[in-house]
């Protein structure tokens, strides 16, 4: 969710009013996303590397998940919302984590979407903790060598039950991963729009899923002209 520093640039406005108007359009987005059939949808919203900003601006940020997570955790759970937020959490505040907790676990039963939060996340890191944690278990005898496969040290990641994204949206016309789901995304289709993210809606959203419902996805295989895969 890029561009909200530069839609405050290019009015005038301080940052904070950039992530300000970027929270409601994750409201926008999340509304939108049931009724164009989503079951899954994945915001990055604080990398494990938005720590470098300064520290205003930091503040700001989690001042924002603060205020989301406690005004709209109703509305969220009342639309059928579950919420899971994937990062870490040694970091944040301590009431910060019981707001993540709260919301994860009143939403736990929710099916119509599953939103999930990347908040203080990177993908490099998240292999590194899955490798850690895999090499502890064949330490302490949980899991042989040979047993580790790709099936393996999925479940071992964050985002364990969850599917690997169809489709991956980047906004404000920036044309790179940014450490987002390094290993999810192996096979995702991509769209990068323009659109800065505070004037991303429910029309850009449509728009990307016609794009990625045009294209041909063969996961290194080839099509046939049957229309089938080989």
């Amino acid at each position: 969710m890029d561009g909200n520093g530069r839609w405050a640039a290019s009015r005038h406005l301080p940052r904070v009013m950039g992530h300000r108007a970027g929270v409601a359009a994750v409201r926008n987005i999340v509304r939108a996303a049931p009724e164009l059939g989503l079951e899954f949808l994945t915001l990055y919203s604080f990398s494990s590397e938005n720590w470098k900003r300064p520290k205003a601006e930091i503040n700001d940020l989690m001042g924002l998940l603060r205020l989301y997570l406690r005004d709209d955790l109703d509305e969220l759970h009342s639309n059928g919302v579950q919420i899971r937020v994937i990062g870490a959490k040694q970091q944040l505040d301590g009431d910060i984590i019981g707001l993540i907790e709260e919301a994860q676990n009143r939403t736990r039963d929710n099916a119509k979407l599953k939103l999930i939060i990347a908040f203080n996340y990177g993908g490099q890191d998240e292999i590194v903790e899955a490798a850690r944690r895999i090499a502890e278990d064949v330490a302490a005898g949980k899991i042989a060598p040979a047993a580790v496969t790709r099936d393996v040290f999925t479940s071992y990641l964050a985002t364990a039950g969850i599917p690997d994204p169809d489709l991956v949206i980047r906004t404000s016309g920036e044309q790179r991963l940014s450490n987002f789901l390094i290993w999810q995304t192996a096979y995702s289709e991509f769209v990068f729009t323009d659109a800065l993210w505070p004037d991303f809606g429910k029309a850009e959203l449509t728009a990307a899923i016609r794009d990625y419902q045009a294209r041909d996805r063969r996961f290194g295989g080839l099509t046939t002209a049957a229309g089938g895969r080989s």
